[in-house]
């Protein structure tokens, strides 16, 4: 073997012992070869599972099918009052719990225990009242700038 042939050989070995290295380095470890063993299983029967269910919801519409229409006079109505008799009775206990709700929260303003937006309510009930008074002395200013019209009005229509 020439020189060159044994050089050549010494680098090769050198680079597959360092690709052997890293081979070594970034194999998995058992830990996630077994984590990617449970996945596949678990994956699996999922998958079989829901390959079972869409069967089974097949079958069960064909089977299903002609017995609904046959009863659907009677189905359908019945559905449609079903449907109403719950959303009346889901409305009426929002409904009910809305009136309670309110209920206890005047009661407790009642009380002056402060419950949740008390603040923002005595805010309006000031303005309101500042709004009322300003309303109030305007009205009066008014009043007696017509009355003092008024007055002026007569006493000319008099002394003519």
């Amino acid at each position: 073997m020439s020189s060159m042939d044994q050089k050549r050989s010494e680098q090769l070995k050198d680079r597959a012992h360092e690709l052997y290295y890293r081979a070594q380095q970034n194999a998995p470890n058992s830990r996630q070869i077994l984590g990617l063993v449970t996945l596949l299983a678990i994956g699996g029967l999922l998958l079989l599972l829901g390959g079972l269910a869409i069967t089974g919801t097949t079958v069960t519409a064909v089977l299903a099918t002609p017995v609904l229409i046959f009863f659907s006079p009677i189905l359908i109505p019945l559905a449609v009052v079903a449907f109403f008799t719950i959303a009346g009775l889901l409305g009426a206990g929002t409904f009910g719990v809305a009136v309670l709700s309110a209920i206890s929260w005047a009661y407790n303003y009642y009380k002056n225990r402060h419950p949740y937006g008390s603040e923002q309510l005595d805010e309006v009930r000031h303005r309101l009242s500042e709004t009322a008074s300003q309303i109030k002395e305007k009205a009066r200013g008014y009043g007696s700038e017509a009355k003092g019209i008024m007055q002026s009005k007569t006493d000319t229509s008099l002394a003519a």
